[in-house]
C-alpha cells in the first residue's frame, strides 16, 4: 500500500525560512534609507517654505513702506500674510513663534517638526532625526548696522543640515 505525504518536509521549511530572511535582511535597510530620504525630503520641503515666506514677507513689508500704510517699519512692526499678522526685524520675518514659524505656516504636531530656540535664531528638526543635532534648518534674522542716511540691511540666514537626518 502506497502512503501520501502530509505536509511539509524540513528540509523544505529550512528553505522557506532561509529565503525569508535574505529577503528580510535585503529589504531593512532599503526601509531604514527611504525613512531618512523622507526626513531629508521633508526639510528641504521647509527650507524652501520659510525661504518662500522670508521673501513673501520682505515684499509685503516693502509695499507698507512705499504707501506709507501702518503695521512693517524699517525696524520692526507687523505685516498682515492672508489675514495673520507677522512679526517682522529689519524688513523680515522675526525668528519668532509670531515671525518666521507664522509666515511659513509652520505647525510642530502635525507638520512632525520640532521647534526651538529663540532670537535672534530659530531652528527646526523632524521628529525622527537619528541625529536632531545634524539634521536641522535654521533662521538667524536680518542684522541692520547704522550707517548714514540709511542703514545697511542684511537678509536672514538660513541654513540647512541633513547629514544627520
Amino acid at each position: 500500500m502506497k502512503k501520501s505525504q502530509a505536509g511539509f518536509t524540513m528540509i523544505e521549511l529550512v528553505i522557506v525560512i532561509v529565503v525569508i530572511g535574505i529577503l528580510a535582511a535585503i529589504a531593512l535597510p532599503k526601509y531604514i534609507d527611504i525613512q531618512r530620504d523622507a526626513r531629508v525630503a521633508k526639510m528641504k520641503a521647509l527650507y524652501g517654505s520659510v525661504r518662500t515666506a522670508g521673501a513673501l514677507a520682505k515684499a509685503r513689508c516693502e509695499l507698507d513702506l512705499a504707501g506709507a500704510l501702518p503695521g512693517c517699519t524699517a525696524a520692526a512692526g507687523t505685516v498682515n500674510m492672508d489675514g495673520t499678522s507677522v512679526a517682522m526685524i529689519n524688513r523680515y520675518p522675526a525668528s519668532s513663534a509670531t515671525g518666521i514659524t507664522v509666515a511659513a505656516s509652520i505647525d510642530a504636531t502635525p507638520d512632525g517638526i520640532i521647534i526651538a530656540g529663540a532670537a535672534p535664531t530659530i531652528t527646526y528638526s523632524p521628529v525622527g532625526a537619528s541625529l536632531a543635532a545634524t539634521c536641522v534648518l535654521s533662521y538667524t534674522e536680518a542684522t541692520s548696522a547704522a550707517a548714514l542716511p540709511t542703514p545697511i540691511l542684511t537678509a536672514p540666514v538660513i541654513t540647512l543640515v541633513t547629514t544627520g537626518c
